[in-house]
């Protein structure tokens, strides 16, 4: 879900050693003269998963973030194939060994599987299977680019036909395979009118991900050149003239990149957008460009016709005036050059290991990690993010309680009372807006653990998602063919039913909690589900201080500086009073200036940052109002 925001902070320490499955054993000490019995205060799992975390050595009431963390932190080591640690990489690292196992295995008893199941599993083994892929090489790649994208001149020096180009043409090509280079073409919601689906027109995306890497020259620009440049002498003989090519190409992205909005930037401008329809779209900005022409030969790649009246949404309306004009100034090899290295960069991965490992060296210098992720790893990833249902089926099988749906619920339920309560007494907010901010928490929809049609004997839907995958032993064809699929099934929608109950793209396998503001939906995978966020047999305070606090966070997600643009129907409209905003805005920079004092752009980070302080904010209320009937004591947390 493109406009879902997602939970970045930690909510408890990680474990660092697996803990008893019994009962913690009675501690005894010695001194000269006796022999005493402790026995620990508590003796669960749960409760060891936090003692080896703590350092009793801090006073909590000076430091009780390293009090609460202090042992973990001086234990935990980052892994060489990341370059951070934290809660999610290891749950993520969890998910990964699960989906491993599930995908490796076959059924028992012989079970007759989903047709989706059967053809994950076949794609996870065609990416395993590094002998066949080492045999097929690179030809069906080379096939393609020589045959239908137009040839590639750095490897063709100068007998590359420049009277061949079409720009139009290869744009065309390249998004048949759900490539959106230097623009964007898709189908998305109506952001103004959620109940039906219009075409998004913005930019594409870069090499190099952010407009700030091209700035300054440093390791990662340096790397990234000599990605491009050894992945090509990988292709050719001839390399005489290849970094010539490559400074070319380098340059051409950096020219674009200075256009570039952030996602910061997109946020802030979100009421730039110009909203037409195809029939007027030549009229909206200057271009010389045929845009309209291309999005309906776009959508014809799935035989849908588009209307003059179908709704066009255009962003990022200044970089896309400049990227008409600096296309019609580059020299057409350059360009050529670029987009099929585009192309080819996002395909290095599906190549033998002497082309995947330029990707790799230039991973270790972007990501700063030291080796890579184990190939199965990579692969169940793979397979996980593009067939992410068929995967979930099999996991919630095996490794998910249900009992953790209907709790989450109840802690779903308490936890927006808490908000609601929040919002009542919130002087800043005007009596209008304040009930019109108490509708929409209460308008909230949950998606929880899983949808129903995933763990169903009724396999249709599930077996529809994907009627359109069929692999076989090739794993690069096996890449093109979903990269084709992803296409038509974008353009297709345009002509379908809005859903807002779906989960969308938003796999249950997934180790993260959502909120999309479009929707006005909350959605907790399965995969998040689990310690230390959340286990159906610990204490209410341990789950409201766990996944409580990330529901707490999702929440506020739907008044921060973002989701208060959008109403309760999910669509973007102005609801709060003048006042209100201002009053926001005061408040926020609050927020904004305390975060800055470490080193964080305070600006760019407030989203998260209003989420985080609303959401353990709204969370320790909640347990203060019904997880109280425990009566706990302190003692008993530690």
């Amino acid at each position: 879900i493109p406009a879902a925001t997602t939970v970045v902070t930690t909510i408890f320490p990680p474990s660092t050693t697996t803990p008893p499955s019994t009962t913690t054993p009675p501690l005894t000490t010695t001194t000269s003269l006796t022999t005493t019995t402790i026995t620990p205060l508590t003796t669960t799992p749960k409760a060891y998963y936090l003692i080896e975390s703590i350092d009793e050595t801090v006073e909590p009431c000076e430091d009780f973030y390293h009090f609460a963390c202090g042992t973990w932190l001086k234990n935990a080591r980052i892994p060489e194939d990341t370059s951070v640690q934290n809660i999610f990489n290891l749950l993520d690292t969890k998910l990964d060994f699960n989906i491993i196992d599930l995908l490796s295995s076959t059924p028992g008893n012989g079970a007759v599987e989903p047709k989706a199941v059967i053809n994950a599993r076949n794609l996870y083994k065609s990416c395993i299977n590094e002998t066949n892929i080492e045999i097929d090489g690179v030809e069906l790649v080379l096939s393609i680019i020589n045959t239908e994208l137009g040839g590639w001149p750095i490897l063709q020096g100068a007998s590359w036909n420049v009277s061949t180009f079409n720009l139009s043409n290869l744009l065309l090509k390249l998004r048949k395979y759900d490539n959106g280079i230097v623009f964007s073409v898709a189908t998305a919601t109506d952001q103004k009118n959620v109940s039906v689906y219009d075409i998004g027109l913005g930019q594409g995306s870069l090499g190099l991900q952010e407009r700030e890497y091209y700035n300054i020259e440093t390791d990662v620009t340096a790397a990234y050149r000599q990605f491009m440049n050894d992945f090509a002498s990988q292709l050719t003989n001839e390399t005489s003239s290849i970094a010539a090519d490559v400074l070319a190409i380098y340059l051409f992205e950096k020219n674009i990149s200075q256009y570039h909005w952030t996602f910061y930037e997109q946020l802030l401008r979100v009421n730039e957008t110009i909203q037409t329809i195809v029939g007027n779209l030549s009229n909206s900005f200057k271009s010389n460009f045929d845009f309209t022409n291309y999005l309906r030969q776009s959508y014809l790649i799935d035989n849908v016709t588009l209307l003059d009246t179908d709704i066009v949404s255009v962003s990022e309306v200044a970089y896309l005036v400049n990227l008409s004009l600096i296309l019609e100034q580059t020299p057409a090899p350059v360009v050529q050059n670029y987009l099929i290295w585009r192309f080819m960069m996002n395909r290095a991965s599906s190549m033998p290991k002497r082309i995947r490992s330029t990707r790799e060296q230039f991973d270790r210098v972007f990501y700063g990690i030291s080796s890579e992720p184990a190939r199965a790893t990579t692969c169940a990833n793979y397979v996980n993010d593009n067939m992410g249902f068929a995967v979930s089926r099999l996991y919630i099988r095996k490794y998910f309680d249900d009992n953790a749906r209907n709790q989450s619920k109840e802690l779903i339920k308490n936890i927006r009372s808490s908000m609601m309560t929040m919002l009542q007494q919130a002087s800043w907010m005007d009596n209008e807006s304040k009930q019109k901010a108490i509708d929409k928490a209460q308008a909230i929809y949950e998606n929880i653990g899983y949808p129903d049609y995933v763990a169903s004997d009724n396999i249709t839907q599930l077996e529809k998602m994907y009627t359109e995958y069929v692999f076989n032993a090739s794993y690069i064809n096996n890449v093109l063919e979903m990269q084709r699929v992803n296409a038509q099934e974008d353009f297709r929608t345009l002509r379908e039913v809005v859903d807002h109950r779906s989960w969308g793209d938003l796999s249950p396998t997934v180790v993260n909690a959502f909120y999309e503001p479009s929707t006005n939906a909350l959605s907790f995978p399965a995969a998040i589900l689990q310690m230390p966020y959340f286990n159906k047999d610990a204490p209410n305070y341990l789950n409201y201080g766990g996944i409580g606090m990330v529901i707490g966070h999702e929440i506020t997600h739907g008044f921060d500086d973002d989701g208060r643009q959008y109403d309760k129907n999910g669509n973007r409209v102005p609801w709060w009073s003048n006042s209100t905003i201002n009053q926001f805005n005061e408040h926020k920079q609050c927020i904004i200036d305390q975060y800055s004092n470490y080193t964080l752009n305070g600006e760019q980070t407030q989203g998260e940052n209003i989420a985080d302080n609303g959401g353990i904010k709204s969370s320790f209320f909640a347990s203060q109002s019904y997880a109280c009937v425990e009566n706990f004591e302190n003692v008993n947390l530690y």
